[in-house]
């Protein structure tokens, strides 16, 4: 099992084969333009988290140099990101308020290693399946509440506040922006930070419009860096209040493997952490990976891209990085600039590398405004509300998880944000498993088939025959609701009956062909069922059972019980054979 998922690496190694330089232009440019933003939000980043700018840069050297050999996405760029980042700082703060001490760094790598070791685990034991229960409409609501959130918390560095809330909630984050309104704003941060918001989002409009001039987004955040710098440089705007980076660490990531918590009581804070980080993480990796996968037309192993992005994540914590996954925004750029292989994640490594060792020092000047406009423009695309709007007018509950997850985030934090996304997925598979579809069938006219009544109003029910079909696999967790809902069912039919003068009911045909398996659960309430309908002198036919369903029923002697000869292959056939004489075949 450790070997095959593993095959990532010799996988990969494909562009190893038959990669010439054709090809290693495409990922050459491609690296390039995707370094021209990883580098600046890297720097962003890893203020979200609170940790210093330097992490954000080792994260984007690392990562994407491990994820090359052995991720199986050709298009997800590899790094820190902005909702793992913010969820990240969050819980970590929760453990450690005082983000400037060493055991909060400390924290942070032992969250890292543990998000890694969550990520390796679920792709070796294959149970990639456990990321599904975070459902599209609980995702959709997650992610929008964190890039509000994260919208919020870069008004401190967009506005100049000095004193600032360390809590995440709306209403903490807006009282201490209103609170500093008469004394700690700074018009000249205002002004840098407004700026180049807007030449920021002017620059995405252009390229969401064109997709030919992707590269504009792609240089802007960059462009800004560069020109703010220079812009705080000349003016000394520094000494009117503008808050700058100062100080980037010069060099090669540092060794940390002895700064990881394998003991004391930051141990299950650490392992805590690490897990939800790592599922989220995973989450964002995985949905990426197969969205270029799907419009490029090429396979992507889960559970093989579960271990590189763990793997990632181990060494990457060995290394002075914290948590790492696949990036919307770089991915998206990386695609456009027609990337070939994953060899565009190590030419954007090695510019990042050349920017530790050399250009570093260039970014005292940097203004945090600007890193607050970077961020601020690069999530505003995570608030889907098409998303929103779809899931109103198509899953009412789809709807109402998005909500519980967003309100969560921008209430309370990430964390009860996430909480109440998977509880909400939870609460909704136990709802679909615990009461399944029931559909009452009837004839469409001048045919033999049979369908949803609802779904098809002219089809017709057929006099002193009640059919059900029900919908799903027939477990404990089921069985009882399923046999309530028949009976309760035939009691009304029998009503209407009467009412109509109509034959009453004499047959109940249970369609099971869309019924998967069933337990010694759902048997025994098959046999209640029979009795109960013995006394109601209505008999029980059952038309078409699958194989699996077949053998079980005739294990447990069931079909003994009602007699082989009431099971059909059809319900056509069940009516033809028990129905009444004058019904049309």
């Amino acid at each position: 099992m450790l070997n095959s998922s593993f095959d990532g690496v010799r996988y990969n190694m494909y562009w190893g084969r038959g990669y010439n330089l054709k090809t290693f232009q495409g990922d050459f440019i491609a690296g390039l333009t995707t370094a021209s933003l990883c580098v600046p939000q890297s720097i962003a980043y890893a203020k979200l988290a609170n940790l210093d700018p330097q992490h954000g840069l080792y994260t984007s050297f690392v990562a994407p140099l491990v994820y090359a050999f052995m991720g199986s996405s050709r298009d997800t760029a590899a790094g820190p990101v902005a909702v793992v980042s913010l969820l990240l700082g969050t819980m970590l703060s929760d453990e450690i308020s005082d983000y400037k001490s060493h055991d909060y760094l400390c924290l942070a790598f032992t969250a890292t290693f543990f998000a890694g070791i969550t990520q390796m685990v679920l792709g070796v034991l294959r149970l990639g399946f456990l990321i599904d229960f975070l459902s599209h409409a609980a995702i959709v609501g997650f992610m929008g509440g964190a890039a509000i959130m994260i919208t919020l918390q870069q008004l401190k560095g967009l506005l100049g506040i000095q004193n600032f809330t360390k809590k995440t909630d709306i209403v903490s984050v807006m009282g201490s922006v209103w609170s500093s309104v008469h004394h700690g704003w700074n018009w000249q941060t205002i002004v840098i930070g407004v700026a180049f918001l807007t030449f920021l989002l002017i620059a995405k409009h252009t390229a969401k419009k064109n997709k030919k001039l992707f590269w504009v987004a792609a240089i802007a955040p960059m462009t800004s860096v560069i020109l703010s710098t220079f812009f705080v440089y000349i003016t000394r705007a520094d000494k009117k209040g503008v808050s700058i980076v100062k100080h980037i660490q010069k060099g090669v990531n540092p060794a940390s493997a002895r700064e990881i918590f394998f003991s004391g009581k930051y141990l299950g804070a650490g392992i805590r952490i690490g897990v939800v980080a790592g599922m989220v993480a995973l989450t964002e990796a995985v949905a990426i990976g197969k969205t270029f996968a799907a419009m490029k037309d090429y396979s992507l192993d889960g559970n093989k891209e579960m271990v590189a992005i763990g793997t990632m994540n181990i060494i990457g914590s060995l290394t002075s990085c914290y948590v790492a996954t696949g990036s919307f925004s770089r991915s998206a750029v990386n695609h456009m600039a027609g990337c070939k292989t994953a060899v565009s994640n190590i030419v954007m490594s090695i510019v990042v590398l050349l920017t530790l060792i050399l250009i570093t020092p260039l970014f005292k000047y940097t203004p945090n405004a600007v890193l607050a406009s970077i961020i601020t423009a690069a999530v505003v695309g995570l608030v889907n509300v098409e998303a929103v709007v779809l899931l109103w007018k198509i899953d009412k509950f789809d709807f109402v998880a998005c909500m519980g997850a967003f309100f969560g985030v921008i209430f309370k934090n990430v964390e009860i944000g996430l909480l109440i996304a998977v509880a909400i997925s939870f609460a909704k598979i136990l709802l679909q498993v615990t009461k399944p579809r029931i559909a009452v069938l009837g004839k469409l006219p001048g045919t033999s088939i049979y369908r949803n009544i609802q779904q098809y109003p002219n089809a017709t029910q057929v006099p002193g025959v009640l059919i059900i079909r029900v919908d799903s696999a027939i477990y404990f967790s089921n069985s009882n609701y399923i046999k309530e809902r028949i009976l309760r069912w035939l009691t009304n039919e029998d009503a209407h009956s009467k009412e109509d003068e109509l034959p009453r009911i004499q047959y109940l045909i249970v369609e099971m062909s869309p019924v998967t398996d069933i337990d010694t659960s759902g048997i025994r309430a098959f046999e209640d069922l029979y009795r109960s309908l013995e006394k109601r002198k209505v008999q029980l036919l059952l038309a078409n059972p699958g194989p699996i369903v077949m053998e079980k029923l005739s294990a447990s002697n069931f079909t003994d019980l009602i007699g082989e000869d009431k099971i059909f292959i059809s319900v056509a056939d069940a009516v033809a054979n028990f129905g009444p004489n004058h019904e049309e075949t």
